[in-house]
């Protein structure tokens, strides 16, 4: 296994719209650096800088609260600000400015006990692995490794990657006792996810190529994020892109 590096993971919270990130999300993240992203999404009509000049100092404060609360539960916390057109571009820039492995897409989470990591084909195992146990450190999650297959030709390989994906974990230091399989035959995989995530309450979503973040953030994770009510964790890929795009912030973010 290669030398790990610090992991850290990206919450995006609408601070305007009082979306709060449950105790449970909050106690289970502890353990791994976390950079929370307070945002509001603007009308193309209103400028980010006149937003930020009538409600940054009420975000600001909703912000620092709720990074409190992050620090009172003992975790390693920055805080950024933005008023951005476009919410999803800037969860992705900010991703890749602070070097964030994943990005946790909130939804209700009053009970956080199971773990569904539903992993394709082309995932860097390794890399999912050692961000998994670091964000397992001092929780008692159990994990469920879930693959889906087109067809049962593919079967045999799906049940390897998850074998792979088993070995390091445990190479990693998780307990195999708290580590499931599922390997399902099923031509469309999103709605596979969605049915198997029905009985846990995280979903993790794992990607390798940063080629393809842009297909994670506007497609798969949205409708997974969207079709469940369960937290989607979406890991990005290890090697992070040193270009940013553009998300229509005429200003740049603040930082905490």
């Amino acid at each position: 296994m290669s030398a790990p590096r610090d992991h850290r993971v990206l919450i995006p919270v609408d601070v305007l719209e009082g979306e709060v990130v449950p105790e449970t999300i909050v106690d289970a993240f502890a353990s791994i650096p976390v950079v929370l992203l307070g945002y509001r999404e603007l009308p193309d009509q209103t400028a980010p800088d006149q937003a930020r000049d009538q409600y940054g100092d009420r975000a600001r404060a909703e912000l620092e609260e709720l990074r409190s609360v992050f620090e009172d539960a003992g975790c390693d916390v920055t805080s950024r600000l933005a008023f951005t057109h476009d919410r999803l571009e800037t969860f992705e820039r900010v991703a890749v400015e602070d070097a964030c492995d994943a990005v946790l897409v909130l939804n209700p989470a009053p009970v956080l006990e199971t773990v569904l990591v539903a992993l394709r084909g082309d995932v860097n195992v390794e890399y999912i692995a050692r961000l998994l146990a670091t964000i397992l450190t001092g929780t008692d999650l159990e994990l469920t490794l879930f693959h889906v297959t087109p067809d049962d030709s593919s079967q045999a390989a799906g049940t390897e990657l998850l074998e792979t994906a088993r070995s390091e974990l445990v190479d990693a230091g998780v307990d195999a006792d708290r580590i499931d399989s599922t390997v399902v035959v099923d031509d469309s995989p999103t709605a596979a996810i969605v049915e198997a995530s029905a009985d846990h309450d995280l979903l993790v979503a794992g990607e390798s190529r940063p080629s393809v973040r842009r297909v994670i953030f506007r497609d798969r994770a949205k409708r997974l994020a969207r079709r469940t009510v369960d937290p989607v964790l979406v890991i990005r890929g290890e090697y992070l892109e040193g270009e940013t795009t553009s998300n229509g912030d005429s200003a740049p973010d603040e930082d905490g």
